[in-house]
């Protein structure tokens, strides 16, 4: 009996084993690593939540120059809604994303709308740095807008976030979960303020990061700094690192005398190409700190005793009077003979220098660093640049222009597209207005909403400016950089959601789609529109459009196509993805036809699917 108890005690504990290596399965296939916060729902207005987004043109704000440099597009609005129009006119089209998104400091102005709560705390107002749902809400405005983004990249785009440490951990999960942790590129600190902000606690603060992700890593490629091989060349490196000559050990200008600095004066032994100097005992003999008087006598003997043992002996003078070093008498400078000090032979005898090591960044390479640093990133220069166009202080903390251009550089090559959907000031554009006066071929979409006039006031002035020329603060005349832009705003059309559209709904999405199909296809100069019919071109191609569902002026539009010589992009209304007009155009070989609005419905149901599951 003693047997068979031993033995189904035995089977029960493996079933029991085996049911919590069951368990223990199930929970590593089902859990994963990751970010997990309360998803809150973000309110709009009304139309915008009851209605279909499109973009019109905002015609007397062009600007146009016949210049051969790209025209770039600015939209008004609410980058959500920017950003639903895009992914039917871009995707999979961006080269490059740079945004500077709300930091969320509870003093950076971010506001979110709770759907849930609308009539209470927060109502669009500033999220406050103790409000408990401070984190969700900014991943719930984040995570939406960067779910969105990443489909408008091509496989072998990247995006790329400044952000500071209040949200830089959370934003770094997110990104792993919108593209992928295996597609994180680097997160870098990135040096704004060299000196430290003074008024942060415990610490002073001198850098933000950058943080970069690929849409896949597999397929991307980054450029390195253009550098100069003659900036190698003047380092050299020893078993401490890289240094180059520096100022002279001697001191120089005022107060170089002994008497000046009598710690600072004592002999420097050289043997085998190594400084030497006295030691402790030695150098209270030279010099009574009590009287502050010299034993010259002492020097003499002591550079007798030395030269006897194979030593040679420098001084420092300051003409024909005895000088002094850079260097007091110390321990440790005695160490830092052996280490920090560069022996010169010449026909006039011995001279020896500091050995300069490099500062922050100082070091040249090509390939960018994983601290991110150039004078030229402060976050003041960022203000000065935006102050000396607009001639006020615009706006708080604009980044410098070095920096995006830099990045901009690093990310992409000469003929791409970058997206900026967090535009703000507008350095992104005036980035790529620089570049494009360089050579590059870079268009740029930026978004912005107008709260607190930013757009009105600050946005579109300064590209305006930027691109025709302006009077600086200093009163000089700054040469504008041409290139040209389109200005849109977000609309809406329809009377229900994209779950609920109606037939009329689809209908006036059509009438209205003129501008999003322009932009998709880059072909962003209105030529004609009349009640039926709207025509774009550019320098290549054409795109004409038929929104109606009625024949009232197909014989005028079949006319005009016909005698267009360019590409034609040729969308036509349909209630399905084929149109019944399709076969009036059989007869021309240089159209390509699409239909409206269903391919846009069908984007725009995908996003609303996903935001509302």
């Amino acid at each position: 009996m003693n047997q068979i108890s031993k033995e189904q005690k035995l089977l029960k504990e493996i079933h029991i084993l085996q049911k919590k290596l069951e368990v223990a399965n199930n929970r590593i296939k089902t859990e994963k690593y990751g970010i997990t916060w309360l998803d809150v729902p973000e309110a709009f207005e009304e139309e915008s939540e009851n209605q279909l987004p499109i973009l019109t043109e905002v015609k007397e704000k062009a600007i146009k120059n016949e210049d051969g440099k790209p025209t770039h597009i600015l939209i008004e609005g609410d980058n959500y809604h920017s950003l639903t129009c895009l992914n039917y006119t871009h995707k999979g089209k961006i080269d490059l994303i740079y945004i500077d998104p709300p930091y969320n400091t509870g003093k950076d102005g971010f506001t979110y709308k709770d759907k849930r709560i609308i009539d209470k705390f927060p109502d669009g107002t500033t999220v406050p740095k103790d409000s408990p749902l401070r984190h969700s809400y900014w991943l719930s405005f984040m995570y939406k807008r960067l779910d969105l983004a990443k489909d408008l990249l091509k496989d072998t785009g990247k995006i790329v976030i400044s952000i500071d440490d209040n949200e830089v951990a959370n934003l770094v999960l997110l990104c792993a979960k919108v593209f992928g942790s295996y597609n994180q590129v680097a997160v870098l600190p990135t040096i704004m303020n060299l000196k430290g902000n003074q008024d942060e606690f415990a610490f002073a603060g001198t850098h933000e990061y950058t943080v970069i992700f690929a849409k896949d890593i597999s397929k991307c490629t980054f450029n390195q700094f253009d550098l100069d091989d003659s900036e190698l060349e003047k380092w050299e490196e020893d078993e401490i690192g890289f240094f180059k000559k520096g100022a002279p050990m001697r001191a120089t200008g005022e107060e170089d005398k002994r008497e000046d600095r009598a710690e600072m004066f004592y002999p420097i032994f050289i043997k085998n190409d190594e400084a030497f100097s006295l030691t402790k005992e030695e150098h209270f003999q030279l010099y009574d700190k009590q009287t502050k008087t010299f034993n010259d006598k002492f020097l003499k003997e002591i550079i007798a005793q030395y030269e006897k043992d194979g030593f040679e002996t420098v001084l420092p003078f300051s003409g024909d009077k005895y000088g002094r070093w850079r260097w007091g008498f110390s321990e440790k400078n005695r160490k830092r003979l052996k280490t920090d000090v560069i022996i010169s032979r010449t026909k006039n005898g011995i001279s020896l220098y500091k050995k300069q090591r490099p500062d922050l960044n100082e070091l040249p390479t090509k390939k960018p660093k994983s601290l991110f640093y150039k004078p030229e990133y402060s976050s003041g220069n960022g203000t000065a640049q935006l102050k000396n166009i607009l001639g006020y202080k615009a706006f708080k903390n604009p980044k410098p222009i070095d920096l995006i251009i830099d990045l901009i550089q690093l990310s992409t090559n000469q003929k791409s597209t970058v997206l900026d959907f967090f535009a703000g000031s507008g350095t992104t554009l005036h980035a790529c207005l620089d570049l494009n006066n360089q050579g590059y071929k870079i268009q740029n979409i930026i978004c912005t909403n107008d709260e607190g006039n930013i757009c009105t006031e600050v946005t579109y002035p300064r590209s305006k400016k930027v691109i025709e020329g302006y009077i600086d603060l200093k009163k000089n005349k700054i040469q504008g950089l041409g290139n040209s832009l389109k200005f849109y705003k977000t609309d809406f059309v329809g009377s229900n959601n994209i779950l609920s559209a109606t037939d009329e709904d689809k209908s006036s999405l059509a009438h209205k789609a003129g501008y999003l199909l322009a932009i998709a296809e880059n072909t962003l100069e209105e030529i004609e529109l009349s009640s039926c019919y709207q025509l774009f071109e550019n320098d290549k191609k054409v795109t004409a459009i038929y929104f109606k569902e009625e024949m009232t002026e197909m014989e005028a539009f079949l006319e005009k196509v016909e005698n267009i010589e360019k590409p034609i992009a040729l969308y036509l209304f349909s209630w399905g993805n084929r149109s019944e007009f399709e076969a009036l155009f059989d007869h021309l070989e240089h159209i390509t036809i699409k239909t409206i609005p269903q391919p846009i419905l069908e984007i725009y149901k995908r996003i609303y699917n996903i935001v509302t599951v």
